[in-house]
């Protein structure tokens, strides 16, 4: 397949295993922002009504309900290491711009450079006033943390990434608001090109034992977070093209699946409450080898329940979709259907494996009106129809620093620049609002 524009879009865009395990689940526990864990029959008689579980395409509450997530991307994964937009907003603020549109849902970003920093300091997680200096400098580091404080008078000098987190995962429970918590990089940066380092299981940033490690780390300290519904184990893997080596001996489907399953059984073995979402391909625009069941190659083996015993019921499907310059909608919504939605129809004979399946990511620009044009009406109508969930690229106005820029402006946010308001007020009365209406759930 085809590299996707998301690519691009910006530009114009788990013997020793088990051990580490075990090491991350145990060693270190960051402080939480967040009050301790309630009880679990607590937790089960409340909103979010989790653990959630799926039964075949749909993901199921405690109360025999179905969950759809209708939500917006809130990127976490850059140099500063917290959630973006707090320089110009709080929290609390952010979180209510969200819920205000119907949507229920964030699918909140992070790095694996954070948890790796936390176990090289002694498990000491490093301060957002430090964050801020390390990312912007000594000039605009110390700027940018006052407005922070400014706009989040809550915390202070001694406040830590996490513990930023943790208030993003409590504000969200206050607001029922579904978490869920996306790895999206390894190095914090901006995501994705395939000469990143970031691309591929082994490439020069992903470490593969450091990986397992910080999604058993996070989830386990996501237990503190009643909001967090799902965990995904990576975001948008691609080739590695600069690694031509690393390319030809492991970019492919049966490597795929020899690494998904250390990080879908870190994950459960940390926290056996939370989804699994598991992403594709080429930039996660398709997963079919999983809903049909055909060879994983090079090898002949293929995708088995059996592998994910005691877990089956926790895992759902992600792709990614940025064909922005479609112009058939019944090409693009016969794309989707190919590329992953083809899970949610047990119907079809060629649907070996019936899962959930969400659209993680899509987008466009939100100064014009791409918001009119067939790629945004046609996901709509799509996901409408198939009463799916999804994130949409992003909620973002702006980002504390993005590809060496600092406070680069995100044309495709669906907030302006600092943070305020709607970018396209008419795309989110007329498009977004209409969607979550006849998506959400839960």
């Amino acid at each position: 397949m085809t590299v996707p524009v998301r690519s691009t879009r910006f530009v114009i865009m788990r013997s020793s295993i088990v051990s580490l395990i075990a090491f991350s689940g145990s060693l270190f526990q960051s402080s939480s922002w967040a009050s301790p864990v309630k009880a679990q029959n607590e937790i089960r008689a409340s909103w979010p009504y989790g653990p959630l579980v799926t039964s075949g395409r749909d993901i199921k509450n405690t109360q025999g309900g179905n969950v759809v997530y209708a939500g917006a991307n809130w990127p976490g994964h850059g140099e500063v290491m917290i959630p973006d937009g707090l320089r110009y907003q709080s929290i609390e603020t952010i979180v209510s711009k969200i819920k205000s549109t119907g949507m229920n849902a964030i699918r909140l970003t992070y790095a694996i450079q954070m948890i790796d920093e936390i176990y090289a300091n002694n498990g000491q997680d490093t301060t957002v006033k430090e964050s801020f200096t390390n990312a912007l400098g000594s000039t605009n580091g110390p700027k940018v943390y006052a407005q922070f404080l400014a706009n989040n008078p809550s915390f202070n000098d001694s406040t830590t990434r996490l513990q930023v987190f943790d208030a993003v995962a409590a504000e969200c429970l206050k607001q029922q608001v579904f978490v869920h918590l996306d790895n999206h990089m390894s190095e914090a940066a901006w995501c994705c090109s395939t000469t990143d380092g970031n691309a591929w299981f082994g490439d020069t940033y992903y470490n593969v034992d450091n990986w397992v490690r910080g999604l058993t780390y996070m989830a386990n300290h996501g237990k503190n977070w009643p909001a967090l519904t799902s965990m995904s184990l990576r975001n948008e893997l691609r080739s590695p093209d600069d690694n031509s080596s690393l390319e030809s001996s492991s970019y492919n489907w049966r490597d795929w699946y020899t690494n998904i399953k250390k990080g879908t059984s870190a994950i459960n073995s940390a926290n056996p409450d939370v989804l699994i979402f598991l992403s594709g391909l080429d930039f996660d625009t398709y997963v079919t080898p999983i809903v049909q069941g055909t060879a994983l190659t090079p090898s002949t083996g293929t995708f088995s329940t059996a592998d994910f015993s005691g877990y089956t019921d926790k895992l759902v499907l992600e792709i990614h979709n940025y064909q922005n310059s479609a112009t058939s909608c019944s090409s693009l919504q016969s794309s989707l259907y190919s590329s992953g939605f083809q899970a949610q129809n047990a119907s079809d004979s060629k649907a070996v494996n019936v899962f959930p399946v969400m659209l993680t990511e899509f987008g466009f620009d939100m100064t014009g009106s791409a918001y009119q044009g067939t790629y945004a009406t046609c996901i709509a109508s799509y996901l409408s129809a198939q009463k799916a969930g999804w994130f949409i690229w992003v909620i973002a106005g702006s980002y504390y620093i993005r590809s060496g820029t600092q406070d680069y402006d995100e044309t495709w946010g669906l907030l302006t620049h600092d943070w305020s308001d709607w970018r396209s007020p008419a795309y989110i009365s007329s498009g977004l609002e209409p969607l979550a209406q006849a998506t959400a759930q839960g």
